[in-house]
């Protein structure tokens, strides 16, 4: 069976979030899914890794080419959804269109936001996760050491990076349009990960009139909290407090929303319909998609904030075409080396015939030597079976071969067989 490398998945442009959020996986049920995948297609898929953000779910593995046309019907099954709802937004990419994804998804040319570098780390997570499930093997573990090593040769000889908009400074740009000044804006932040760090970063540079940190353990709010000169307080304190803040941005690891229509439906209320900014960054979505309904509400989902950050990608154009130039050549290395293995048992079984038959002349040749037979002479017969041996199927192969076949074995000759002073 030939084994290839694959990936499988969707991204921010194949499907919109309310698709995606259906397959993230957190990261617990990263190790399930790929013992899970491996279990389903009976040892067929040898390697695997999967990748899960905000904005891609993603497998690369190693697999039988019999079993690649089946994927994607398995990650409609494994997450229990109707084939027709998922496989319109899945890509499959194979060997090189494989490699060339997993390039440039690590630098940052297929993000959201162009030349991010948040997707390497989480990529290097992802490898984490597959070692950590035994499921990283030969192939992948190449592919993803050299997915490194491009991704740092783009960040480090391109401008790829720099003067990119983020999704936190999105976030801001958004709050600004509809608030204006945000000197007398109170900001509520629900969660303490990477991402609200972020864009609490961004928001504290144009210095709100408060800021807040919630989270479902007031410890880690209250780590967050001090490093803004913000006050700290529990999920459980939400519902009494929502109505106090005018932008609400959200990121957390919850698998259902924790701020539904009804909650935010009274905090307008409270308000006396006083506009309130609601940022959703998570996936699956913090905030039900409804809240978006009503008039005083301004609901940002993730894509949303994509649309912002692409409309100043066009400057970084001409760093694209570098990185992809540098991708491309990195892609033809690694395919080299992937074709290169394909021919290691061939190597391996001519080695082991090699030896055999050195073994069987050698032993041959000590018998002679016990015998008392001339040293001379054994080392002239011993030499001579092995060269005859040495030769024997190419001067086969050119005796049985047509003429075209042998013209082309004639031209392979001077190669397999150099001259004694290196010409061919």
């Amino acid at each position: 069976m030939s084994v290839g490398v694959y990936t499988l998945g969707l991204n921010h442009v194949s499907a919109p979030v309310s698709v995606r959020e259906r397959i993230s996986l957190s990261e617990d049920l990263i190790k399930p899914a790929v013992e899970s995948l491996r279990s389903a297609f009976g040892g067929a898929v040898h390697e695997a890794a999967v990748l899960s953000t905000c904005n891609r779910t993603e497998i690369y593995c190693a697999a039988d080419i019999e079993v690649v046309s089946q994927l994607p019907k398995w990650l409609a099954d494994y997450n229990r959804l109707d084939q027709k709802t998922l496989l319109p937004h899945v890509y499959l990419h194979d060997q090189d269109q494989a490699v060339r994804h997993a390039f440039r998804v690590a630098s940052g040319l297929d993000s959201m936001v162009l030349g991010e570098p948040q997707i390497l780390g989480q990529m290097k997570g992802a490898v984490r996760a597959a070692e950590e499930a035994g499921s990283l093997g030969t192939l992948l573990h190449q592919l993803f050491q050299r997915t490194f090593s491009v991704a740092k040769e783009v960040r480090s000889t391109t401008s790829i990076g720099e003067q990119s908009v983020s999704l936190a400074a999105a976030a801001v740009r958004l709050s600004e349009r509809v608030f204006g000044d945000l000197s007398q804006a109170r900001v509520l932040f629900i969660g303490a990960g990477e991402m609200i760090e972020l864009c609490a970063t961004h928001f504290a540079a144009r210095q709100p009139k408060k800021i807040a940190v919630a989270n479902r353990t007031i410890e880690r709010a209250d780590v967050l909290a001090n490093r803004f000169n913000a006050s700290a307080m529990r999920l459980a304190d939400l519902p009494a407090q929502l109505a106090s803040f005018d932008v609400i941005v959200s990121c957390t690891a919850s698998t259902l929303p924790i701020l539904g229509l009804g909650m935010v439906e009274r905090a307008s209320r409270e308000r006396r319909r006083l506009p309130m900014v609601m940022v959703d960054l998570a996936v699956p979505r913090d905030i039900e998609p409804e809240v978006g309904r009503l008039d005083d509400v301004y609901l940002y989902s993730v894509d949303d904030l994509g649309a912002v950050v692409q409309s100043g990608a066009q400057a970084r154009q001409s760093a694209v075409l570098q990185a992809e130039a540098i991708i491309d050549s990195r892609v033809r290395s690694y395919m080299h080396w992937l074709q290169l293995r394909s021919t290691v048992p061939i190597i391996k079984g001519l080695q082991a015939g090699a030896q055999a038959m050195q073994g069987h002349e050698l032993e041959r040749a000590k018998r002679a030597l016990a015998k008392g037979e001339s040293p001379e002479m054994v080392m002239e017969q011993l030499a001579h079976a092995l060269t005859q041996k040495y030769l024997h199927g190419t001067l086969a192969a050119l005796h049985q071969s047509e003429e075209a076949e042998r013209q082309q074995l004639l031209g392979w000759l001077p190669r397999l067989f150099p001259s004694r002073d290196g010409r061919r």
